[in-house]
């Protein structure tokens, strides 16, 4: 087919308006344009009065030679990129299966990629199918009864499942892997809008019965799925692994482990550090859930549209650089959602956002976080990240009441330096519900100060962001992986053969799209030292 690149109409035009503006601006008459398709489509709302939607299509034209030599050198004409991804050639199994741990987006599709070139993979996860663990989430967002490891981070579908689902990615890949990830979930269930948005997202709702779905295909395929399956040991002979061990008694051989472990599997980490695996600390960012009312956001990105059902929901992405070299900035924003309740320890408090397909809401949520270095804390250790994050994390436990309870402040009460007695117009969303105090209890000095420069500054970029009323909750810590878990060219760890640490987990992604890519990638490895 043939790309033709930024065809702007209103935002609001009638169904037929797309097919239109391709006759006219390709100079065809009826007949002669066969077929297209939307590749891309995006919302330009730069000029308030006159939002546009901007598409690049792929279309089939009769002619399509002649067609394509007349328009030789247009900027916006040329033909459609082959978009096929090609996996790499079937395996043999020779030895065991490969074993894949973790089933968040990057386990399910390393499995999937493994299972597809026939080398029955077998999947563990510590926590529980989805149905099963939605229900323990409820009860932990209802009652504040904890499960240590069917949760928001742990259980099938990974913390990724409980989100705004977000398909967006900044990593670049020349083969194809990210629109394999799209097209993948798609047959699982996803609506196929998420092929062409230029902001794609799935929502909670969606992500449960694409996660299942994902499952069934892997089975389908020959794979096995194992759940409360905790990896507790690994075994390795002569510089290779050749042993898991899972729930401290049963043993699995394998000489091929892969590592998809999630970003909060402390206690994975602290094995591993154990057995010597090289880890490193790595940065990661730290603070608080800020949250608005979605209407304010609508009316300053959309203005007199804010609210029309073809725009939706609108969003925000916004950084600031503080003088004294910080940055802080706003990440995983959550239109129509809701704060969570994302603990992976019992007596910590954990903050996340997320958003169902639908975004109805009343609240706008994000992250508002800032960077932390290891030179911010002790890092004499692989893991002192890890003991960092649990500090704060355990304060605003014991600031919030002790009954995962989250500790809130009021944006205004927070940059004048003085506790929350109550909320105004702005409802916090998290559950099982919050404290109001003051947040500087729980937030090392270097975010505080960094906070309360960025507020009044990103409020200049986007109108309403210091709000008095926006409330902020604390603590999000969950922003990234606090560690790397060392990998060489070949995907595996130094000097042991066979082990893969791959996705958010050991440190090589943050997302759902770059974490299922990375699966791919590190499968794709798998296969070709199989084959």
């Amino acid at each position: 087919m043939i790309r033709i690149q930024h065809i702007p109409l209103p935002f609001d035009h009638d169904p037929d308006a797309l097919r239109r503006a391709l006759l006219e601006k390709l100079n065809l008459q009826e007949g002669e344009l066969l077929d297209f398709q939307i590749f891309r489509k995006s919302i330009d709302a730069r000029k308030k009065k006159r939002i546009l939607a901007v598409y690049s299509v792929d279309v089939q034209v009769k002619d399509q030679s002649g067609f394509l030599s007349e328009h030789t050198g247009e900027r916006n004409i040329s033909p459609s990129p082959d978009l096929r991804y090609r996996p790499p050639v079937t395996a043999h199994l020779n030895g065991p299966p490969p074993v894949v741990v973790g089933t968040g987006p990057c386990g399910l599709f390393a499995g999937l990629i493994l299972a597809e070139a026939g080398l029955r993979p077998i999947l563990v996860e510590r926590g529980k199918a989805v149905q099963s663990r939605v229900k323990d989430v409820q009860s932990f967002w209802k009652k504040g009864l904890f499960n240590p490891d069917s949760n928001v981070p742990f259980g099938e579908g990974g913390a990724g499942t409980f989100s705004d689902g977000k398909l967006t990615t900044q990593i670049r890949d020349g083969k194809n892997r990210i629109r394999k990830v799209l097209l993948e979930l798609v047959k699982a269930g996803a609506p196929e809008e998420i092929l062409y948005e230029a902001k794609p997202h799935l929502g909670t709702d969606n992500l449960v019965r694409v996660v299942r779905n994902l499952r069934k295909t892997i089975l389908d395929l020959g794979g096995q799925v194992r759940f409360e399956t905790k990896l507790t040991d690994i075994r390795i002979k002569d510089g290779s692994i050749y042993e898991a061990i899972f729930n401290d008694s049963e043993a699995v051989h394998t000489d091929t482990l892969l590592l998809a472990l999630g970003h909060s599997a402390r206690d994975t980490f602290e094995m591993l550090h154990e057995k010597r695996i090289p880890i490193t600390p790595k940065a990661f960012s730290m603070g608080v859930r800020i949250e608005h009312p979605q209407t304010l956001i609508d009316e300053v990105q959309y203005g007199p549209s804010a609210s029309h059902p073809r725009l939706g929901p609108s969003d925000y992405r916004l950084v600031h650089h503080c003088p004294n070299g910080r940055a802080a900035y706003t990440f995983c924003m959550c239109p129509g959602g809701r704060v969570i309740g994302a603990s992976s320890e019992a007596g910590g408090i954990v903050v996340n956002g997320m958003s169902l397909y639908a975004r109805n809401g009343p609240n706008a949520n994000s992250a508002l976080l800032v960077g932390v270095n290891p030179t911010d804390f002790d890092s004499n250790s692989p893991l002192s990240g890890v003991s960092f994050q649990r500090q704060w994390e355990q304060k605003a436990f014991k600031m919030g009441g002790g009954d995962y309870f989250a500790p809130v402040q009021r944006v205004e009460d927070f940059l004048s330096g003085r506790p929350s007695a109550a909320m105004g117009q702005v409802n916090p969303s998290y559950l099982p519900g919050t404290t109001p105090g003051d947040l500087t209890g729980c937030l090392p000095n270097f975010v505080i100060d960094a906070l309360q420069l960025a507020i009044p500054a990103l409020n200049r970029k986007l109108r309403g962001f210091a709000l008095a009323d926006a409330v902020m909750t604390a603590v999000e810590t969950g922003s990234s992986s606090p560690v790397r878990i060392l990998r060489d060219k070949t995907f595996q760890s130094p000097g042991i053969s066979g082990l893969y640490p791959a996705g958010e987990g050991a440190g090589y992604a943050g997302g759902i799209i770059s974490s299922a890519v990375d699966g791919i990638r590190v499968s794709e490895a798998i296969i070709n030292k199989t084959g």
